[in-house]
């Protein structure tokens, strides 16, 4: 009997040591865990060791711009979509090569990349939809259209970029290939090549500012003032786009300047002045 008792108390003894040993090393095992994702820290009389909180804060600063740009590409015009509508409308060529945007030149390239560094009124190397209101804002500050145009001009730039950008986010960003991209899918496509710059009239009527139907050399330098660009400038493109040297502009020949500068791949036309000097690269 009293060999019986001993042996019961041997077994709960282990069996305590056993537990005791299991607490032990899963503490163990959760500290070594815990220093998986510390970092020590020093104040400069004596280090310690610091939780990280999750991997993606400390990333996040790093990582904002991808985040945008990433942002900008999922949910802008979804790709799958804008190659549908490129099959489903009347298409200007039904090269896959021209669809894929691989047969523009680098002029028109040049051209394209200078009318982006434009809208990015902001200059963060991408375009967002606050950007197009900035830039509207500036030719609406001129004080030369009434509340109707004023208007009209804000509905036809929040349309434009819809139909083009999808959106209206403060993430969905256009970065220079993107909108390379779809500006070249605009030009291939004809229903979309006719509204792409139905904003023109509205640049047109923001600058002339006696109302006369003309736009002189002075109101083209409000045109490029808010482009954001100079009067001397202004001044050697205007001498070059006025063909006919009667020192005016009518609003056709504007907005057909306007259209033929993102259309055309001639280097020789007198249109590739409109948008102001094309940047480098």
């Amino acid at each position: 009997m009293a060999l019986s008792l001993m042996r019961l108390g041997f077994r709960s003894a282990a069996s305590k040591l056993e537990r005791s040993a299991a607490v032990l090393s899963n503490t163990s095992v959760q500290n070594q865990m815990k220093l998986i994702h510390t970092k020590v820290t020093c104040n400069g009389k004596v280090c310690y060791l610091q939780a990280f909180q999750d991997q993606r804060d400390i990333d996040l600063s790093e990582h904002a711009g991808a985040l945008r740009r990433n942002y900008s590409k999922h949910h802008g015009r979804p790709e799958e979509n804008r190659r549908k509508k490129e099959s489903d409308s009347e298409s200007d060529s039904d090269c896959d090569t021209e669809c894929k945007g691989f047969d523009r030149s680098e002029f028109w390239r040049r051209k394209m990349r200078t009318v982006h560094n434009i809208l990015d009124v902001d200059k963060d190397g991408l375009i967002s939809f606050n950007d197009f209101l900035l830039f509207s804002e500036r030719f609406k500050s001129l004080g030369h259209l009434d509340e109707q145009q004023a208007n009209e001009f804000t509905a036809i730039i929040k349309l434009t970029w819809e139909e083009q950008w999808g959106a209206i986010d403060p993430y969905n960003f256009v970065t220079v290939e993107q909108y390379l991209e779809d500006m070249h899918h605009v030009l291939n496509d004809k229903t979309l090549k006719k509204k792409a710059h139905r904003w023109l009239p509205y640049l047109f009527k923001a600058v002339d500012k006696d109302k006369s139907g003309f736009i002189s050399v002075k109101e083209f330098k409000l045109f490029f003032q808010c482009l954001g660009l100079d009067n001397e400038h202004a001044a050697v493109a205007f001498a070059v786009i006025d063909v006919n040297g009667d020192g005016k502009l009518s609003l056709k020949e504007f907005v057909k300047l306007g259209k033929d500068f993102f259309t055309t791949e001639d280097d020789s036309r007198v249109s590739k002045m409109f948008w102001g000097p094309l940047i480098d690269g």
